[in-house]
């Protein structure tokens, strides 16, 4: 089973002739203990294209030490790392490999580097004894693992001193204390580490450095005139286009093991990179080959629905429970929160259970294959190498006019299931709209930012009535639970009448919402 441990930590390197200083000055620094020495052995593991180190992951199996097992690293932010560590074996563990998927897809993982350390580590205590930080000397042997036997002969190896200074379990994140540290090996002639990791240093080393990230995009086209000009507002309709679609695909990638992993907000947002890059295929047809893309949609389609099994159980979980709260204690008849509870487990249990499925299943790792595929052979129409500007005016304003049939459409149906419905269908043109509008802010610059700003407000007062809708549909199937159980079902009655009243106030406001969004200076001001 894997576990996960935080890694705040700094990197620093040192000539051989360099002493440490005393820390013991340092508040709250009361002692220093030193260790015995460590003889780690490290193997590394990537792509052939190095596709993890190009994203500053690294996978390694690791011998001597305290921790030997597997270590994966992934980056959380700078100079902070998740470290998911699992029991030694010979080949990468399943729990492990599966949380790269989504950079290896199925590319082999094979030996790139072997590291040997001699380490020696410096405890950094307070007054009461207790562990603040950890100052490790590494004194580093590397050499490229399939070298040896490539060559028939003792592999070349690069060595170099570093030092790691990180926060032990019990330090919290006192940023603080790693910045006096560093201060204090500054003075002693420390200097910042040159590469962010060991595998980083070693792979550039020994000749081995690994891809930067893509960068694809639109060529433009005319003069050197031209182009500076189109840069200026945003570079070509493909240029602009490319850079959303691109940060929508890398969103998927990047979080797909924090969602394999349950960590907070990620399958919210992961399934609303989805969305984004769907809508802008739908929405720049004249500058990416629907041909091409509207297949790729129907699979984000799929994955979108797959995530929202997770996503709209825990979103409508913490209505119900918020809801079940504002109740007073008078008025809750019978195990209400206890139903509530056994409800929502069950859901969680099966829906958790049927993502991770996905994830692992073969659809999914088409869909990735597909969109890598795209990013490097983006199929580009004859106005992606227009000026930005216009063409993504033009796209926006399409989806404007989209979303205004809809609105005046639900606002002229009678109440009911039918007016449910049509407001649904605008809640969904409203967000194609303002994903259309920040895709095209570079291009349009403030007019686009806020036009986004206002349709975002129009979509989050539909999609709260929306969510009135299915929170209805699932009160009343507790509330049958309930009678079927002879437990009563007066609170779960109670709570209806309450999203029922709060679906009629978001009715009420939907006129002035969307009057704001609809002013025709606010769609002039998306003309170039």
């Amino acid at each position: 089973m894997a576990d996960t441990v935080r890694e705040i930590e700094r990197k620093y390197e040192a000539d051989d002739d360099i002493q440490l200083p005393d820390l013991t000055g340092i508040a709250p620094v009361a002692s220093v203990a030193e260790q015995g020495a460590e003889a780690l052995d490290a193997l590394y593991y990537d792509t052939a294209d190095q596709r993890l180190a190009a994203a500053g992951i690294t996978l390694r199996r690791r011998t001597g030490g305290r921790d030997a097992g597997w270590h994966l690293k992934l980056p959380v932010a700078p100079g902070v790392r998740d470290e998911v560590r699992a029991p030694l074996s010979d080949a990468p563990p399943a729990e492990l490999t599966a949380l790269v998927r989504s950079r290896v897809l199925d590319r082999e993982l094979v030996p790139v580097v072997r590291l040997r350390t001699r380490r020696t580590v410096l405890v950094l205590h307070d007054a009461s004894g207790a562990p603040l930080a950890e100052v490790a000397q590494d004194e580093v042997r590397a050499h490229r693992a399939d070298e040896a036997a490539a060559a028939g002969h003792e592999p070349t190896e690069v060595r170099w001193r570093e030092i790691e200074v990180e926060l032990a379990g019990d330090g919290g994140e006192d940023t603080g204390l790693l910045d006096e540290i560093g201060r204090a090996l500054a003075a002693a002639g420390v200097r910042p580490a040159s590469s962010a990791s060991k595998l980083a240093r070693a792979l550039a080393e020994t000749g081995r450095r690994p891809a930067r990230p893509r960068k694809n995009g639109a060529k433009g086209s005319g003069t050197k005139a031209e182009k500076s000009e189109q840069t200026k507002k945003g570079g070509t309709a493909g240029d602009v286009v490319l850079r959303y679609v691109r940060a929508q695909v890398r969103a998927i990638v990047e979080l797909d093991p924090g969602v394999r992993r349950d960590l907070p907000d990620t399958v919210h947002q992961m399934r609303v990179a989805t969305r984004r890059l769907r809508s802008a295929f739908r929405s720049y047809t004249k500058v990416l080959d629907r041909a091409v893309t509207q297949p790729i949609g129907v699979e984000l389609k799929w994955l979108a629905a797959e995530l929202g099994v997770d996503r709209d159980r825990e979103v409508l979980t913490e209505r119900l429970h918020g809801a079940l709260a504002e109740v007073p204690r008078t008025l809750r008849l019978g195990p209400v929160a206890a139903r509530l509870r056994i409800w929502s487990q069950r859901r969680r249990a099966g829906s958790r259970k049927q993502l991770l499925a996905v994830l692992d299943g073969d659809r999914y790792l088409a869909l990735l294959k597909t969109l890598d595929a795209l990013l490097e052979a983006p199929p580009l129409l004859r106005a992606g190498a227009d000026p930005a500007p216009e063409v993504v005016a033009r796209a926006v304003l399409k989806d404007y006019r989209r979303l205004s049939r809809r609105v005046e459409a639900a606002l002229a149906a009678p109440a009911g299931q039918g007016r449910d419905e049509a407001l649904h269908g605008a809640r969904k043109a409203a967000k194609r709209t303002r994903y259309a509008a920040e895709a095209a802010r570079p291009a349009l610059g403030r007019p686009a930012k806020k036009f986004a700003k206002r349709t975002k407000r129009l979509q989050q007062l539909l999609g709260d009535h929306q969510d009135s809708v299915v929170a209805r549909g699932a009160l009343r199937e507790l509330a049958t639970q309930a009678q079927r159980a002879d437990e009563g079902a007066f609170t779960f009655g109670l709570l209806y009448g309450r999203e029922e009243a709060l679906a009629a106030d978001r009715e009420r406001e939907l006129p002035e919402v969307w009057a704001k969004v609809s002013r025709p200076r606010h769609r002039a001001a998306l003309r170039p």
